[in-house]
């Protein structure tokens, strides 16, 4: 133990928690974000073409985006 009392394993494993969390919330904004502008019609068995290559683009822009703005964090 650390002289806080507390484990560093544990400390460790707790960080690691965190960015797992962090995560899935991109996920799920990346999800949101990119179903409401690229999917227009109803529901079926397969995307269309059109859907396939907005959902694409999308997904793409999106890691991009927060890429820059981890980078830009990082920086300061």
């Amino acid at each position: 133990m650390d002289a806080s009392g507390v484990n560093p394993r544990l400390l460790a494993l707790i960080e690691e928690e965190k960015r797992k969390v962090i995560a899935n919330e991109i996920i799920a904004k990346l999800t949101d974000t990119c179903w409401d502008k690229c999917i227009t019609g109803s529901i079926g068995s397969s995307f269309s073409n059109s859907e396939v290559a907005c959902l694409s683009n999308c997904a793409a822009r999106f890691a991009e985006l927060k890429m820059h703005i981890m980078q830009q964090f990082q920086k300061r």
